[in-house]
């Protein structure tokens, strides 16, 4: 007969494991800041009228969607420092540099398929108001654009999550690395005990991908809830960029 306290770990182990959590949040949000930055930046640049601009941005795409996780963590965290004859950094902000460069990749495609999917004459009327691209982008574009980046992008910021067990390869004590320690920990009468610690390992993963999880549903209704008829702008509420660079319009 199995009871509770067969599935259960020590209060030690736990504390071990939330303590580990917590470098794989940190990891986690670093590599989301850069990925969205990079995204933004190479989705923009891949619908450019600049050749050259989207010639750059597809190259970084393909080799960020094209090369393996693992593979990326390694060059960045220990191959490069070799390479380049440069003390290794915090293996925190490699990895976070390798994950985030692995987020951008596949980030930038989905802002550019969402740039696209916005109705042109929405664009053709900020254009009408003289606003510049900057502009357009910023107060037309990609506040519609939202409606369609975040479901995608909620999954792979839950994906960057998942890979972020990779960063224990490399040295990093997140919490597939503490849940190494805690195994070379027990003792050879305790091996049983081994299916646990993973079950744990996999309920504290299944914990956090809720959590974000639930926070891109709220952004996405926070979204929604804006373009469900809400009453149209008035001057006062326009922002000041918008309101200089559509004052000499009509005129």
């Amino acid at each position: 007969m199995i009871i509770v306290g067969d599935w259960l770990l020590s209060s030690g182990q736990y504390q071990t494991l939330l303590e580990s959590s917590l470098v794989t949040v940190q990891i986690l949000l670093y590599s989301f800041v850069l990925g969205i930055v990079l995204s933004l930046v190479v989705g923009v640049g891949r619908l450019s009228e600049h050749e050259w601009v989207r010639g750059a941005a597809l190259a970084f795409v393909e080799f960020a969607r094209g090369i393996s996780s693992i593979i990326l963590l390694f060059i960045v965290a220990i191959a490069a420092p070799i390479l380049l004859g440069i003390p290794q950094a915090s293996l925190i902000l490699l990895a976070t540099i390798a994950l985030g460069i692995n987020m951008g990749g596949y980030g930038a495609e989905i802002i550019r398929g969402a740039i696209q999917s916005v109705p042109k004459g929405q664009t053709e009327a900020s254009i009408s108001l003289n606003l510049s691209p900057m502009q357009q982008l910023r107060h037309v574009v990609l506040p519609q654009a939202m409606r369609v980046i975040l479901p995608p992008m909620g999954n792979l910021t839950i994906e960057i999550l998942k890979g972020t067990a990779l960063v224990s390869l490399v040295g990093v004590t997140d919490i597939m690395q503490s849940a190494r320690n805690i195994r070379q920990e027990q003792l050879a009468d305790q091996v049983g005990t081994l299916p646990i610690l993973y079950l744990n390992v996999l309920v504290l993963y299944f914990i956090l991908a809720q959590v974000v999880n639930a926070l891109f549903k709220f952004w996405e209704w926070r979204v929604n809830k804006s373009f469900m008829g809400g009453p149209a702008l008035t001057r006062d509420e326009l922002p000041p960029d918008v309101l200089h660079a559509g004052a000499g319009v009509g005129g």
